[in-house]
């Protein structure tokens, strides 16, 4: 058995005036998905994203849905970061570096992690409009949200695609398989910084 630095499992609740959301998550699980969010097309990237990630995610949302999805989508990816946070760090015994390409028909999306507890995100997914009734711009929104909460560095690239179900699905399961990776327990590595901390 692998001693961990810290636990693997968390409970976050975040309530405001907009959305009341609590995320369970368990970091090394079986990529069980429990998910409501009210936003049909998110509740299936965030399955996609427990499915190939590997991490058991379960998420109870209510949100101001009568104004539009922005506040839910946002705040889903506060809580997911800080979970993430709160079960990764400080990092110890762990590869710390990920990434990966996935393609869905003619989509191609690359996604590369650092988790080195300093935020910076480089988004490059071109896309407009909607799928179904959801607005696409809030994939960045989701994902900025989630990245400067962790806080981690990742690089979500869309190398190619047209059809923007595939090329959001295969950014999102990018970051699920790019974080495994990240998060591959290695005994031998120690804390994987120069610094001596992350």
């Amino acid at each position: 058995m692998i001693k961990m630095v810290q636990e693997t499992k968390t409970k976050i609740t975040r309530e405001t005036k907009e959305t009341k959301i609590t995320v369970t998550l368990n970091l090394y699980g079986k990529g069980t998905a429990n998910i409501d969010t009210g936003i049909g097309f998110f509740d299936h990237m965030l399955e996609a994203f427990s499915k190939h990630s590997h991490i058991d995610l379960s998420i109870e949302c209510q949100g101001d849905r009568h104004i539009d999805d922005h506040h839910t989508v946002e705040d889903v990816g506060i809580v997911i970061g800080q979970a993430l946070g709160k079960v990764i760090y400080p990092v110890e015994q762990i590869e710390r570096f990920g990434n990966a390409t996935v393609i869905m028909d003619e989509a191609s999306l690359s996604c590369d992690i650092d988790l080195s507890n300093r935020a910076y995100m480089v988004f490059d997914m071109p896309i407009e409009g909607k799928v179904g009734n959801f607005d696409v711009e809030l994939v960045e929104e989701f994902f900025k949200s989630l990245v400067f909460n962790a806080p981690l560095n990742m690089h979500l690239i869309c190398a190619r695609g047209k059809n923007k179900h595939h090329i959001i699905e295969a950014g999102f399961k990018a970051f699920a398989l790019s974080l495994r990776r990240a998060l591959v327990i290695n005994k031998n590595v120690g804390i994987p910084s120069t610094k001596g901390t992350l």
